[in-house]
């Protein structure tokens, strides 16, 4: 896959507190993050991920482009909700942290998590998605939480006129009982690293292996998240089960098969010859043995 730096963009305004989604807005983000990280350095150990957050007073790098998992969970955890989201703004930063990577061959992409209204206008967007495009950066769009009607047509705007040959991207998520992670594998935004086309992906992603720069089982740290860890084994050990029961059933089915071909012997036949010996191939070699016998002794009284 595609070498690149990518700068994520977490959304840690007050309306990250809302409990719409699974098991809240915030960490909905920080289960995604992990995952679209697992994602980027799987795909190509040379790539790179950062973090920052765009609410509070003023957007923060979180975390410089790292291929190193536990910085970007520490930047997780030492974010605070608080304040607006600086949409605009939080952008500029993260195409100047994308500037700076030391790996120059690296694509640049940056991902945004927005859930709360967006302040800035609709042109001020489009100037502002013109110039990416024309810096080489992509960007993808993760909309969910606030999906208003004005919201969603100015993210559609900016999507639309960032377009490049590298790809960027807009994924609405709508609130549903599914964790927002396992959403994003269905979206374009993960498809091209080989993760999107099912939830079972998330298997992982959600089966990340010990890959690139993620050496948990499943891609997750059972240190930081138990919970999801052990639901990711229970499911894992559910399936493998399966499979075997599966297994075991069609074997026996083939056996049963095998067993009915397999020609029975003449039923009519009786059980015990003329000389009361079992019928059957068995009794014609008493006979020649008694037959031998039989030589054997006329041969002695002939000497």
């Amino acid at each position: 896959m595609g070498l690149e730096a990518t700068m994520i963009v977490v959304d840690n305004s007050e309306s990250s507190r809302n409990g719409d989604y699974v098991p809240s807005r915030w960490e909905a983000q920080a289960d995604a993050v992990n995952l679209i990280f697992s994602a980027k350095t799987n795909a190509n150990p040379e790539s790179s991920v950062g973090l920052m957050s765009m609410g509070g007073s003023q957007p923060e790098i979180l975390t410089t482009l790292t291929t190193d998992v536990g910085k970007i969970l520490d930047g997780l955890h030492r974010t605070k909700i608080k304040g607006n989201s600086h949409f605009s703004i939080g952008i500029n930063v993260a195409a100047l942290a994308l500037k700076h990577r030391q790996n120059k061959s690296q694509k640049q992409r940056i991902i945004v998590f927005t859930c709360s209204p967006i302040d800035e206008d609709e042109k001020s967007l489009i100037k502002l998605s013109k110039r990416m495009k024309k810096n080489g950066i992509s960007i993808d769009l993760i909309a969910f939480g606030e999906l208003g009607e004005d919201n969603t047509k100015k993210l559609e705007a900016f999507s639309e006129n960032c377009q490049s040959a590298e790809g960027s991207h807009l994924a609405v998520i709508q609130p549903s009982s599914n964790l927002l992670s396992d959403s994003i594998i269905t979206t374009p935004i993960l498809a091209a690293e080989g993760v999107g086309g099912g939830a079972g992906s998330g298997g992982a992603a959600g089966e990340g292996g010990e890959s690139g720069g993620n050496s948990f089982e499943f891609g997750v740290d059972p240190s930081m998240d138990p919970e999801l860890a052990l639901a990711l084994r229970m499911s894992f050990e559910e399936e493998k089960a399966r499979q075997e029961r599966e297994k075991k059933a069609k074997e026996a089915a083939e056996g049963k098969t095998e067993l009915e071909n397999i020609p029975e012997g003449d039923e009519k036949q009786p059980l015990l010859d003329k000389d009361d010996e079992p019928s059957g191939s068995g009794s014609g070699s008493k006979g020649a043995d008694k037959k031998d016998k039989g030589d054997d002794s006329d041969k002695m009284d002939t000497a």
